[in-house]
């Protein structure tokens, strides 16, 4: 199993979900954050007066898939929050050891 954690713009959370949906990928977590990157924040205008915003607003997307999804799930996320500016995010993939779903007791692959 491996948990894809994909930092995208928040405008792009309800392509992204769609493209999983798509590939019957139905669980997700989903956290406000903000950070930045390269970019280092950007200067705004507010009433006249120009100010820094060094941490721009961003959307986390967290899901765990079967080994045998995590390319597909890689590049429809990758697709979905696409824009082709500056910002369009990450996604890190990482191994997950051991999964248990509370409710019933079920381990790893039937956890999911």
């Amino acid at each position: 199993m491996r948990k894809i954690e994909a930092i995208i713009k928040p405008f792009k959370l309800e392509d992204v979900k769609d493209a999983l949906v798509e590939l019957d990928i139905t669980g997700m977590t989903v956290s406000e954050v903000k950070g930045y990157g390269r970019q280092q924040g950007h200067s705004e205008l507010y009433r006249g007066a120009e100010y820094v915003v060094e941490f721009i607003p961003k959307v986390k997307v967290e899901v765990v898939v079967s080994e045998h999804n995590v390319e597909n799930a890689v590049n429809a996320i990758a697709a979905a929050a696409k824009t082709g500016k500056i910002g369009d995010g990450k996604i890190f993939v990482s191994s997950i050891e051991q999964t248990v779903r509370i409710r019933t007791g079920e381990t790893d692959e039937e956890a999911l």
